[in-house]
């Protein structure tokens, strides 16, 4: 299962769980919020590592930057990185 995959399926599984909810929002105010969310994900039957949802991040970024005039040199400057734990997070917050 990809990683997009897994955080979509915590997401629902979220929605159904109110204390996973509330424990994965919780990790915004962890030391390590990432690990913390991962270590989460993971005990839930998803497992995740932080590079997982890193790279996520960084491979999306990366096919936009390919995606617009050729890519390269061409392209414009994109002012974001996709960052999947803050993505998620307000996913998860917006969830009723």
């Amino acid at each position: 299962m990809m990683i997009t995959e897994m955080l979509d399926k915590l997401l629902e599984m979220a929605k159904k769980d109110g204390s996973l909810k509330e424990t994965l929002l919780a990790t915004r105010d962890n030391d390590n919020p990432i690990a913390e969310f991962c270590k989460i994900a993971t005990e839930a039957g998803l497992p995740m590592t932080v590079m997982d949802i890193v790279n996520q991040g960084e491979e999306f970024y990366a096919e936009i930057k390919r995606s617009t005039n050729g890519g390269g040199e061409n392209s414009p400057d994109l002012d974001f990185q996709n960052d999947e734990y803050s993505i998620f997070m307000m996913r998860l917050k917006d969830l009723k």
